[in-house]
Protein backbone atom coordinates (compact mmCIF):
# COMPACT_ATOMS: atom_id res chain seq x y z
CA UNK A 1 0.00 0.00 0.00
CA UNK A 2 1.10 3.56 -0.77
CA UNK A 3 0.82 5.85 2.06
CA UNK A 4 0.73 9.41 1.13
CA UNK A 5 1.85 12.55 3.56
CA UNK A 6 1.65 15.44 1.12
CA UNK A 7 5.55 15.48 0.15
CA UNK A 8 7.09 12.17 -1.16
CA UNK A 9 4.63 10.99 -3.52
CA UNK A 10 6.62 10.04 -6.83
CA UNK A 11 6.12 9.21 -10.14
CA UNK A 12 6.41 5.66 -9.86
CA UNK A 13 3.78 5.72 -7.20
CA UNK A 14 1.37 7.33 -9.15
CA UNK A 15 1.80 5.06 -12.28
CA UNK A 16 1.53 2.09 -9.88
CA UNK A 17 -2.03 3.48 -8.26
CA UNK A 18 -3.10 5.23 -11.87
CA UNK A 19 -2.56 2.08 -13.81
CA UNK A 20 -1.79 -1.28 -11.82
CA UNK A 21 -4.84 -0.15 -8.77
CA UNK A 22 -2.51 -0.45 -6.09
CA UNK A 23 -4.02 0.24 -2.83
CA UNK A 24 -3.20 3.50 -1.39
CA UNK A 25 -3.97 4.98 2.72
CA UNK A 26 -2.81 8.62 4.41
CA UNK A 27 -0.11 8.12 6.90
CA UNK A 28 -0.62 9.35 10.05
CA UNK A 29 1.58 12.62 9.43
CA UNK A 30 -0.97 13.37 6.99
CA UNK A 31 -4.08 12.96 9.36
CA UNK A 32 -2.27 15.60 11.32
CA UNK A 33 -1.86 17.86 8.50
CA UNK A 34 -5.51 17.42 7.57
CA UNK A 35 -6.60 18.38 11.14
CA UNK A 36 -3.80 21.05 11.91
CA UNK A 37 -4.98 22.90 8.62
CA UNK A 38 -8.89 22.22 8.98
CA UNK A 39 -8.09 24.10 13.15
CA UNK A 40 -6.25 27.42 11.12
CA UNK A 41 -9.56 27.33 8.87
CA UNK A 42 -11.64 27.63 12.12
CA UNK A 43 -9.99 30.15 13.63
CA UNK A 44 -10.09 32.40 10.48
CA UNK A 45 -13.88 31.52 10.27
CA UNK A 46 -14.73 32.49 14.00
CA UNK A 47 -12.29 35.78 12.56
CA UNK A 48 -14.86 36.85 10.31
CA UNK A 49 -12.05 38.81 7.92
CA UNK A 50 -12.84 38.66 4.58
CA UNK A 51 -11.13 35.89 2.63
CA UNK A 52 -10.93 34.95 -0.82
CA UNK A 53 -13.15 31.70 -1.66
CA UNK A 54 -14.65 31.30 1.97
CA UNK A 55 -16.57 34.46 2.38
CA UNK A 56 -16.38 35.57 -1.14
CA UNK A 57 -17.18 35.35 -4.57
CA UNK A 58 -14.90 33.62 -6.99
CA UNK A 59 -12.51 35.62 -9.90
CA UNK A 60 -13.87 38.70 -10.88
CA UNK A 61 -16.60 38.41 -7.75
CA UNK A 62 -13.84 38.05 -5.29
CA UNK A 63 -15.10 41.47 -3.75
CA UNK A 64 -18.40 40.14 -3.43
CA UNK A 65 -18.78 39.32 0.34
CA UNK A 66 -21.13 36.23 1.13
CA UNK A 67 -22.81 35.41 4.03
CA UNK A 68 -20.98 32.25 6.22
CA UNK A 69 -24.39 30.26 6.36
CA UNK A 70 -24.18 30.80 2.73
CA UNK A 71 -20.49 29.37 2.41
CA UNK A 72 -22.02 25.34 2.12
CA UNK A 73 -24.30 26.65 -1.14
CA UNK A 74 -20.96 28.69 -2.10
CA UNK A 75 -19.22 25.46 -2.16
CA UNK A 76 -22.29 23.69 -4.50
CA UNK A 77 -22.24 26.25 -6.52
CA UNK A 78 -18.51 26.37 -7.66
CA UNK A 79 -18.48 22.78 -8.58
CA UNK A 80 -22.18 22.86 -10.39
CA UNK A 81 -21.24 25.80 -12.66
CA UNK A 82 -17.81 24.64 -13.07
CA UNK A 83 -18.26 21.56 -14.44
CA UNK A 84 -18.19 22.19 -18.12
CA UNK A 85 -15.34 20.41 -19.83
CA UNK A 86 -16.20 18.65 -23.37
CA UNK A 87 -15.38 16.22 -25.40
CA UNK A 88 -14.78 12.37 -25.16
CA UNK A 89 -13.69 11.08 -21.73
CA UNK A 90 -10.31 11.26 -20.32
CA UNK A 91 -8.45 7.88 -19.96
CA UNK A 92 -9.14 6.03 -16.63
CA UNK A 93 -5.68 5.97 -15.29
CA UNK A 94 -5.49 10.07 -16.24
CA UNK A 95 -8.82 10.17 -13.79
CA UNK A 96 -7.05 8.24 -11.13
CA UNK A 97 -3.93 9.54 -11.13
CA UNK A 98 -5.54 13.21 -10.62
CA UNK A 99 -7.56 11.36 -8.01
CA UNK A 100 -4.35 10.55 -5.92
CA UNK A 101 -2.52 13.78 -7.11
CA UNK A 102 -5.41 15.83 -5.48
CA UNK A 103 -5.47 13.73 -2.30
CA UNK A 104 -1.93 14.04 -1.63
CA UNK A 105 -2.18 18.45 -2.20
CA UNK A 106 -4.91 18.00 0.66
CA UNK A 107 -2.82 15.72 3.04
CA UNK A 108 0.11 18.04 2.61
CA UNK A 109 -2.18 20.43 5.29
CA UNK A 110 -2.55 23.95 3.79
CA UNK A 111 -6.09 23.66 2.05
CA UNK A 112 -8.66 23.49 5.35
CA UNK A 113 -10.14 20.39 3.91
CA UNK A 114 -11.90 17.71 6.49
CA UNK A 115 -10.03 14.81 6.91
CA UNK A 116 -13.38 13.24 4.69
CA UNK A 117 -12.69 14.97 1.58
CA UNK A 118 -9.34 13.32 0.96
CA UNK A 119 -10.29 9.58 2.78
CA UNK A 120 -13.24 9.89 0.29
CA UNK A 121 -10.61 10.09 -2.65
CA UNK A 122 -8.57 7.36 -1.11
CA UNK A 123 -11.93 5.10 -0.79
CA UNK A 124 -13.17 5.70 -4.30
CA UNK A 125 -9.47 4.60 -5.72
CA UNK A 126 -9.31 1.58 -3.20
CA UNK A 127 -12.93 1.00 -4.20
CA UNK A 128 -12.26 1.63 -8.28
CA UNK A 129 -15.11 4.31 -8.44
CA UNK A 130 -13.46 6.36 -11.35
CA UNK A 131 -15.31 9.32 -11.99
CA UNK A 132 -15.88 10.53 -16.00
CA UNK A 133 -14.10 13.51 -16.71
CA UNK A 134 -14.41 15.58 -20.15
CA UNK A 135 -10.89 16.23 -21.77
CA UNK A 136 -11.07 19.41 -23.01
CA UNK A 137 -11.99 23.26 -21.86
CA UNK A 138 -9.39 23.32 -19.09
CA UNK A 139 -6.78 26.49 -19.33
CA UNK A 140 -4.45 25.55 -16.31
CA UNK A 141 -5.49 28.00 -14.59
CA UNK A 142 -6.79 28.82 -12.13
CA UNK A 143 -6.08 25.16 -12.35
CA UNK A 144 -7.88 22.67 -13.99
CA UNK A 145 -11.06 23.83 -13.05
CA UNK A 146 -13.46 21.83 -15.21
CA UNK A 147 -11.92 18.87 -15.39
CA UNK A 148 -11.83 18.73 -11.13
CA UNK A 149 -15.21 19.69 -10.76
CA UNK A 150 -16.61 16.58 -13.19
CA UNK A 151 -14.51 14.71 -10.57
CA UNK A 152 -16.36 16.82 -7.73
CA UNK A 153 -19.73 16.10 -8.95
CA UNK A 154 -19.47 12.37 -8.31
CA UNK A 155 -18.65 12.32 -4.66
CA UNK A 156 -20.15 15.43 -3.59
CA UNK A 157 -23.50 16.85 -2.95
CA UNK A 158 -26.04 18.77 -1.61
CA UNK A 159 -29.20 18.59 0.65
CA UNK A 160 -31.54 18.14 -2.41
CA UNK A 161 -29.33 15.13 -3.41
CA UNK A 162 -30.24 15.41 -7.48
CA UNK A 163 -29.29 12.39 -9.38
CA UNK A 164 -28.79 14.20 -12.47
CA UNK A 165 -26.20 16.65 -10.67
CA UNK A 166 -23.93 13.80 -9.65
CA UNK A 167 -22.20 13.80 -13.07
CA UNK A 168 -20.63 9.53 -14.44
CA UNK A 169 -18.49 7.25 -12.95
CA UNK A 170 -17.32 3.91 -14.26
CA UNK A 171 -17.79 1.25 -11.55
CA UNK A 172 -17.48 -2.79 -12.03
CA UNK A 173 -17.42 -2.35 -15.90
CA UNK A 174 -19.95 0.02 -16.47
CA UNK A 175 -21.12 3.58 -16.84
CA UNK A 176 -23.31 4.73 -14.06
CA UNK A 177 -24.43 7.87 -12.16
CA UNK A 178 -22.03 9.71 -9.94
CA UNK A 179 -24.83 8.48 -7.06
CA UNK A 180 -25.68 5.75 -7.58
CA UNK A 181 -21.68 4.44 -8.57
CA UNK A 182 -20.75 5.41 -5.16
CA UNK A 183 -23.84 4.00 -3.51
CA UNK A 184 -22.93 0.77 -5.56
CA UNK A 185 -19.05 0.89 -4.05
CA UNK A 186 -20.84 1.48 -0.25
CA UNK A 187 -18.95 5.50 -0.10
CA UNK A 188 -21.10 8.16 1.34
CA UNK A 189 -21.23 11.15 -0.55
CA UNK A 190 -20.05 14.41 1.17
CA UNK A 191 -21.92 17.83 1.31
CA UNK A 192 -19.16 20.51 0.87
CA UNK A 193 -18.05 23.21 3.81
CA UNK A 194 -16.36 26.62 3.33
CA UNK A 195 -13.58 26.52 0.88
CA UNK A 196 -13.84 22.70 -0.03
CA UNK A 197 -15.14 22.84 -3.33
CA UNK A 198 -12.39 25.29 -4.23
CA UNK A 199 -9.63 22.81 -2.20
CA UNK A 200 -10.88 20.63 -4.62
CA UNK A 201 -11.35 22.15 -7.79
CA UNK A 202 -8.23 24.94 -7.79
CA UNK A 203 -4.94 23.20 -8.92
CA UNK A 204 -3.43 21.81 -12.06
CA UNK A 205 -3.98 18.35 -10.82
CA UNK A 206 -5.08 16.67 -14.10
CA UNK A 207 -2.39 18.33 -16.02
CA UNK A 208 0.51 17.44 -13.39
CA UNK A 209 -1.15 13.53 -13.37
CA UNK A 210 -0.69 13.66 -17.33
CA UNK A 211 1.97 14.99 -16.83
CA UNK A 212 3.38 12.17 -14.59
CA UNK A 213 1.96 9.27 -17.09
CA UNK A 214 3.97 10.97 -19.56
CA UNK A 215 7.15 10.95 -18.03
CA UNK A 216 7.10 7.49 -17.25
CA UNK A 217 6.36 6.56 -20.43
CA UNK A 218 8.75 8.75 -22.10
CA UNK A 219 11.50 6.87 -20.24
CA UNK A 220 10.80 3.75 -21.62
CA UNK A 221 10.54 5.08 -25.20
CA UNK A 222 14.07 6.71 -24.89
CA UNK A 223 15.72 3.49 -23.70
CA UNK A 224 13.23 1.29 -26.09
CA UNK A 225 14.98 3.93 -28.81
CA UNK A 226 18.02 3.09 -28.05
CA UNK A 227 17.77 -0.70 -28.45
CA UNK A 228 16.11 -0.25 -31.44
CA UNK A 229 18.86 2.28 -32.74
CA UNK A 230 21.49 -0.46 -32.32
CA UNK A 231 19.73 -3.17 -34.05
CA UNK A 232 19.14 -1.03 -37.71
CA UNK A 233 22.68 0.05 -36.89
CA UNK A 234 23.38 -4.08 -37.50
CA UNK A 235 21.20 -3.83 -40.21
CA UNK A 236 22.94 -1.30 -42.02
CA UNK A 237 26.14 -2.60 -41.52
CA UNK A 238 27.08 0.41 -39.50
CA UNK A 239 29.76 2.14 -38.06
CA UNK A 240 31.03 1.82 -34.50
CA UNK A 241 33.42 5.12 -34.27
CA UNK A 242 30.38 7.39 -33.87
CA UNK A 243 29.96 5.89 -30.73
CA UNK A 244 33.37 5.55 -28.94
CA UNK A 245 33.63 6.97 -25.88
CA UNK A 246 36.06 9.51 -26.54
CA UNK A 247 34.06 11.90 -28.99
CA UNK A 248 31.29 12.17 -26.10
CA UNK A 249 34.03 13.15 -23.47
CA UNK A 250 34.86 15.64 -25.87
CA UNK A 251 31.76 17.73 -25.82
CA UNK A 252 31.21 16.61 -22.13
CA UNK A 253 27.07 16.34 -22.55
CA UNK A 254 25.59 13.66 -20.35
CA UNK A 255 22.83 12.29 -21.70
CA UNK A 256 25.05 11.94 -24.90
CA UNK A 257 27.44 10.07 -23.21
CA UNK A 258 25.22 8.09 -21.23
CA UNK A 259 23.26 6.77 -24.46
CA UNK A 260 26.58 6.35 -26.97
CA UNK A 261 27.43 3.97 -23.96
CA UNK A 262 24.08 2.39 -24.27
CA UNK A 263 24.17 1.89 -27.76
CA UNK A 264 28.28 0.54 -27.48
CA UNK A 265 26.70 -2.48 -24.79
CA UNK A 266 23.68 -3.37 -27.11
CA UNK A 267 26.22 -4.23 -30.22
CA UNK A 268 29.18 -6.09 -28.08
CA UNK A 269 30.40 -9.25 -29.65
CA UNK A 270 28.92 -7.73 -33.39
CA UNK A 271 30.04 -8.84 -36.32
CA UNK A 272 27.91 -6.78 -38.51
CA UNK A 273 29.12 -3.47 -37.34
CA UNK A 274 31.31 -2.25 -39.69
CA UNK A 275 31.47 -5.37 -41.82
CA UNK A 276 30.91 -2.46 -44.52
CA UNK A 277 33.90 -0.85 -43.86
CA UNK A 278 32.68 2.57 -44.47
CA UNK A 279 33.88 5.80 -42.71
CA UNK A 280 31.04 7.09 -41.51
CA UNK A 281 27.22 6.46 -41.66
CA UNK A 282 23.93 9.29 -42.21
CA UNK A 283 23.23 11.77 -39.15
CA UNK A 284 19.71 9.13 -38.38
CA UNK A 285 22.51 6.54 -37.10
CA UNK A 286 25.58 8.26 -36.24
CA UNK A 287 24.26 11.24 -34.85
CA UNK A 288 22.06 9.10 -32.46
CA UNK A 289 23.98 9.89 -29.10
CA UNK A 290 23.74 13.67 -29.81
CA UNK A 291 20.17 13.66 -30.78
CA UNK A 292 18.69 11.09 -28.05
CA UNK A 293 20.79 12.38 -25.12
CA UNK A 294 19.29 15.63 -25.35
CA UNK A 295 15.68 14.47 -25.75
CA UNK A 296 16.75 12.30 -22.55
CA UNK A 297 17.74 15.49 -20.80
CA UNK A 298 14.57 17.46 -21.36
CA UNK A 299 12.61 14.43 -19.72
CA UNK A 300 14.72 14.66 -16.63
CA UNK A 301 14.35 18.25 -16.64
CA UNK A 302 10.90 18.36 -16.95
CA UNK A 303 10.70 15.13 -14.26
CA UNK A 304 12.19 17.35 -11.60
CA UNK A 305 9.86 19.84 -12.56
CA UNK A 306 6.40 17.36 -12.22
CA UNK A 307 8.12 15.66 -9.66
CA UNK A 308 7.62 18.88 -7.13
CA UNK A 309 4.29 19.53 -8.47
CA UNK A 310 2.66 16.27 -7.53
CA UNK A 311 3.87 16.90 -3.98
CA UNK A 312 2.82 20.89 -3.95
CA UNK A 313 -0.08 23.02 -2.26
CA UNK A 314 -1.84 24.77 -5.49
CA UNK A 315 -5.31 25.76 -4.27
CA UNK A 316 -5.95 28.98 -2.89
CA UNK A 317 -5.87 30.78 -0.21
CA UNK A 318 -3.68 28.69 0.95
CA UNK A 319 -3.51 28.38 5.06
CA UNK A 320 -0.89 29.38 7.53
CA UNK A 321 -0.69 28.86 11.32
CA UNK A 322 -2.21 30.25 13.56
CA UNK A 323 -4.32 31.89 11.01
CA UNK A 324 -3.28 33.08 8.35
CA UNK A 325 -5.20 32.80 4.51
CA UNK A 326 -2.77 33.81 2.13
CA UNK A 327 -4.07 34.46 -1.95
CA UNK A 328 -1.78 33.87 -4.40
CA UNK A 329 -1.15 32.05 -7.72
CA UNK A 330 -0.25 28.65 -6.80
CA UNK A 331 -3.03 27.15 -9.14
CA UNK A 332 -0.90 28.81 -12.20
CA UNK A 333 -0.44 25.58 -14.25
CA UNK A 334 2.69 27.28 -16.47
CA UNK A 335 5.53 24.84 -15.28
CA UNK A 336 3.78 22.02 -16.31
CA UNK A 337 2.74 23.74 -19.65
CA UNK A 338 6.48 24.72 -20.23
CA UNK A 339 7.67 21.56 -19.43
CA UNK A 340 5.18 19.48 -21.54
CA UNK A 341 6.04 21.48 -24.18
CA UNK A 342 9.25 20.73 -23.88
CA UNK A 343 8.61 17.06 -23.37
CA UNK A 344 6.14 17.25 -27.04
CA UNK A 345 9.41 18.74 -28.95
CA UNK A 346 11.83 16.31 -27.81
CA UNK A 347 9.43 13.33 -28.13
CA UNK A 348 8.70 14.48 -31.73
CA UNK A 349 12.11 14.63 -32.41
CA UNK A 350 12.51 11.24 -31.33
CA UNK A 351 10.32 9.99 -34.01
CA UNK A 352 11.59 12.17 -36.61
CA UNK A 353 15.06 10.50 -36.29
CA UNK A 354 13.33 7.12 -35.97
CA UNK A 355 11.13 7.87 -39.29
CA UNK A 356 14.79 8.58 -40.94
CA UNK A 357 16.20 5.35 -39.94
CA UNK A 358 13.30 3.56 -41.53
CA UNK A 359 13.84 5.25 -44.49
CA UNK A 360 16.92 4.26 -45.09
CA UNK A 361 16.51 0.38 -44.10
CA UNK A 362 13.78 0.21 -47.10
CA UNK A 363 15.96 2.20 -49.81
CA UNK A 364 17.62 -0.09 -51.92
CA UNK A 365 20.25 3.11 -52.64
CA UNK A 366 21.00 3.44 -48.49
CA UNK A 367 20.36 0.09 -47.10
CA UNK A 368 23.27 -1.62 -47.85
CA UNK A 369 22.69 -4.61 -50.67
CA UNK A 370 19.29 -5.11 -49.10
CA UNK A 371 16.30 -5.79 -51.30
CA UNK A 372 14.14 -2.44 -52.02
CA UNK A 373 11.35 -2.31 -49.49
CA UNK A 374 12.90 -4.92 -47.71
CA UNK A 375 10.46 -7.72 -50.10
CA UNK A 376 11.81 -10.97 -49.24
CA UNK A 377 14.00 -10.92 -52.60
CA UNK A 378 14.63 -8.67 -55.17
CA UNK A 379 12.57 -10.86 -57.50
CA UNK A 380 9.59 -10.31 -55.17
CA UNK A 381 9.90 -6.39 -56.13
CA UNK A 382 6.40 -5.33 -57.59
CA UNK A 383 4.64 -8.02 -56.80
CA UNK A 384 5.22 -7.42 -53.07
CA UNK A 385 4.98 -3.86 -51.47
CA UNK A 386 7.25 -5.32 -48.71
CA UNK A 387 7.31 -2.65 -45.57
CA UNK A 388 6.52 0.60 -47.96
CA UNK A 389 3.22 1.05 -46.31
CA UNK A 390 4.54 1.05 -42.86
CA UNK A 391 6.77 3.69 -43.66
CA UNK A 392 3.54 5.93 -44.86
CA UNK A 393 2.16 5.58 -41.93
CA UNK A 394 5.62 6.62 -39.75
CA UNK A 395 6.16 9.45 -42.07
CA UNK A 396 1.65 10.43 -41.46
CA UNK A 397 2.71 10.87 -37.48
CA UNK A 398 5.77 12.49 -37.58
CA UNK A 399 4.06 14.91 -39.55
CA UNK A 400 1.19 15.11 -37.00
CA UNK A 401 3.63 15.17 -34.39
CA UNK A 402 4.87 18.38 -35.99
CA UNK A 403 2.19 20.16 -35.71
CA UNK A 404 1.14 18.60 -32.49
CA UNK A 405 4.75 20.40 -30.86
CA UNK A 406 3.78 23.89 -31.76
CA UNK A 407 4.08 25.09 -28.08
CA UNK A 408 0.99 25.34 -26.01
CA UNK A 409 2.43 27.58 -23.20
CA UNK A 410 2.83 30.66 -25.74
CA UNK A 411 -0.58 30.90 -26.16
CA UNK A 412 -2.90 32.91 -23.76
CA UNK A 413 -6.29 34.55 -23.31
CA UNK A 414 -7.96 36.53 -20.56
CA UNK A 415 -10.65 35.21 -18.63
CA UNK A 416 -13.12 35.86 -15.80
CA UNK A 417 -13.82 39.44 -16.93
CA UNK A 418 -9.99 40.00 -17.53
CA UNK A 419 -9.09 38.69 -13.71
CA UNK A 420 -7.00 36.03 -14.99
CA UNK A 421 -5.33 37.82 -17.80
CA UNK A 422 -3.03 35.52 -18.14
CA UNK A 423 -3.31 31.38 -18.26
CA UNK A 424 -0.95 28.68 -19.21
CA UNK A 425 -2.70 26.34 -21.09
CA UNK A 426 -0.90 23.41 -19.43
CA UNK A 427 -3.93 21.15 -19.66
CA UNK A 428 -4.07 21.40 -23.49
CA UNK A 429 0.12 21.17 -23.44
CA UNK A 430 -0.14 18.16 -21.67
CA UNK A 431 -2.51 16.45 -23.99
CA UNK A 432 -0.88 17.27 -26.96
CA UNK A 433 2.38 15.83 -25.43
CA UNK A 434 0.43 12.44 -24.63
CA UNK A 435 -0.68 12.34 -27.95
CA UNK A 436 2.78 12.90 -29.39
CA UNK A 437 4.05 10.14 -27.29
CA UNK A 438 1.69 7.85 -28.30
CA UNK A 439 2.42 8.32 -32.48
CA UNK A 440 5.85 8.00 -31.24
CA UNK A 441 5.59 5.26 -29.72
CA UNK A 442 4.03 3.82 -32.66
CA UNK A 443 7.04 5.20 -34.70
CA UNK A 444 9.53 2.92 -32.71
CA UNK A 445 7.06 -0.12 -33.27
CA UNK A 446 7.42 0.57 -37.01
CA UNK A 447 10.96 1.08 -36.78
CA UNK A 448 11.80 -2.05 -34.90
CA UNK A 449 9.44 -4.26 -37.15
CA UNK A 450 11.54 -2.85 -39.53
CA UNK A 451 15.02 -3.66 -38.43
CA UNK A 452 13.65 -6.79 -37.34
CA UNK A 453 12.80 -7.80 -40.64
CA UNK A 454 15.75 -6.34 -42.20
CA UNK A 455 18.29 -8.40 -39.64
CA UNK A 456 16.79 -11.51 -40.85
CA UNK A 457 17.31 -10.55 -44.77
CA UNK A 458 20.95 -9.69 -43.62
CA UNK A 459 21.43 -13.10 -41.36
CA UNK A 460 20.78 -14.34 -44.89
CA UNK A 461 23.27 -12.84 -47.38
CA UNK A 462 25.85 -13.09 -43.87
CA UNK A 463 25.09 -16.56 -42.31
CA UNK A 464 28.29 -16.44 -40.53
CA UNK A 465 27.93 -13.58 -39.21
CA UNK A 466 26.44 -12.46 -36.06
CA UNK A 467 24.48 -9.65 -34.01
CA UNK A 468 25.54 -8.35 -30.58
CA UNK A 469 24.55 -9.40 -27.18
CA UNK A 470 21.56 -6.96 -26.91
CA UNK A 471 20.80 -6.78 -30.22
CA UNK A 472 20.78 -10.63 -30.40
CA UNK A 473 18.29 -10.47 -27.21
CA UNK A 474 16.15 -7.96 -28.71
CA UNK A 475 15.86 -9.71 -32.12
CA UNK A 476 15.42 -13.33 -31.00
CA UNK A 477 11.88 -11.91 -28.14
CA UNK A 478 10.44 -9.88 -31.31
CA UNK A 479 11.02 -13.00 -33.28
CA UNK A 480 9.21 -15.12 -30.13
CA UNK A 481 6.63 -12.98 -30.69
CA UNK A 482 6.22 -12.34 -34.16
CA UNK A 483 7.68 -14.38 -36.77
CA UNK A 484 9.13 -13.74 -40.20
CA UNK A 485 7.01 -13.39 -43.11
CA UNK A 486 8.45 -13.84 -46.54
CA UNK A 487 5.74 -12.50 -48.82
CA UNK A 488 3.61 -9.80 -48.31
CA UNK A 489 0.98 -10.38 -45.29
CA UNK A 490 -1.75 -7.61 -43.22
CA UNK A 491 1.26 -6.29 -41.52
CA UNK A 492 -0.71 -4.17 -39.43
CA UNK A 493 -1.97 -6.69 -36.54
CA UNK A 494 1.78 -7.70 -35.86
CA UNK A 495 2.93 -4.17 -36.08
CA UNK A 496 0.10 -3.64 -33.17
CA UNK A 497 1.53 -6.56 -31.54
CA UNK A 498 5.46 -4.74 -31.29
CA UNK A 499 3.63 -1.40 -29.90
CA UNK A 500 1.88 -3.28 -27.67
CA UNK A 501 5.19 -4.49 -26.47
CA UNK A 502 6.63 -0.88 -26.65
CA UNK A 503 3.95 0.53 -24.49
CA UNK A 504 3.91 -2.01 -22.20
CA UNK A 505 7.84 -1.82 -21.42
CA UNK A 506 8.54 -4.87 -21.45
CA UNK A 507 10.71 -4.42 -24.19
CA UNK A 508 13.08 -1.95 -22.04
CA UNK A 509 13.21 -4.49 -19.68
Amino acid sequence: MIQIDGNHLDIHEVVSVARYGEEVGIAPSGIENLRRSRKVLERIIRSDQAVYGINTGFGIFSEKRIPLEDSNRLSRNLILSHAVAVGEPMPGEVVRAAMLVRANTLVKGYSGVREEIAQTLIEMLNKKVTPLVPQQGSLGSSGDLSPLSHLALVFTTDEADREEESGWAEYEGKILTGKEAMQRAGIPRLILGPKEGLAINNGATFSAALAALILHDAYQSIRIANKITALSLEALLGCSAAFDERIHQVRDQDGQTRIAKEIREEIIGSTFIDAACRVQDAYSLRCAPQVHGIILETIEFAERIIQKELNAATDNPLLFEPDAALSGGNFHGEPIGLAMDYVGIALAELAAISERRIFRLLDAKLNGGLPPMLVDSPEAAGLNSGLMMPHYTAVSLVLENQTLAHPDSVHSLPTSGGQEDHNANAMTAARHCWQILNNTQRVLAIELYTAARAVDLRKRQMPHYRLGEGTHRLWSFLREKVPYRHGDTWWAPEIEIVENLVKSGELAR
